[in-house]
């Protein structure tokens, strides 16, 4: 048995706005090499969010329910400091595009300086997923496109009730 100290804690941060097969993909390979991961919702309360934190994070809930070491939750502020108030010393980077390269490897670097127990780990989407992004697929359902190949069921299912109403 593991201790809760000896355990391998990452957190996977972003706005998954919504949560897209892409991200999905990075969670599943991510919970296959730690002990928990937590999926967190980053609250950016100066942005525009297409859908709400609690909205997202039920969402997310809904889409890894099959995943016994995966915890979803919704944090405010500065990723490493979460990280640490909830024991993670990973954190989980997807990656598409050399465009998300460029980013992350910045966020890495600045996050080694002021958080150096903290690691990144960088995990690239399969190929079938590089294309698409949480922004693609709002633009895609605000125009009343199919989105499903893109997200999981409990999003699409969502999405069509919500533009029902």
């Amino acid at each position: 048995m593991i201790s809760s100290s000896d355990k391998k804690i990452a957190l996977y941060p972003g706005s998954f706005d919504p949560i897209t097969n892409g991200h999905l993909d990075v969670l599943y390979r991510a919970s296959r090499m730690f002990d928990e991961v937590v999926i967190a919702v980053l609250n950016h309360p100066s942005k525009k969010p297409f859908l709400s934190v609690d909205k997202r994070v039920e969402l997310i809930k809904q889409s890894v329910e099959d995943l016994e070491n995966v915890k979803v939750a919704s944090f405010e502020g500065l990723t490493v400091k979460y990280a640490r108030m909830i024991g993670a010393k990973f954190l989980i980077r997807g990656l598409r595009t050399i465009t998300d390269f460029e980013y992350e490897v910045q966020l890495c670097q600045t996050n080694q300086v002021i958080a150096p127990d903290i690691e990144t780990v960088f995990l690239s989407t399969k190929p079938e997923h590089n294309f698409i992004s949480s922004s693609i697929v709002k633009e895609l359902s605000n125009h009343k496109t199919d989105i499903s190949k893109f997200v999981p069921k409990s999003v699409v299912q969502y999405l069509k009730e919500y533009k029902k109403g």
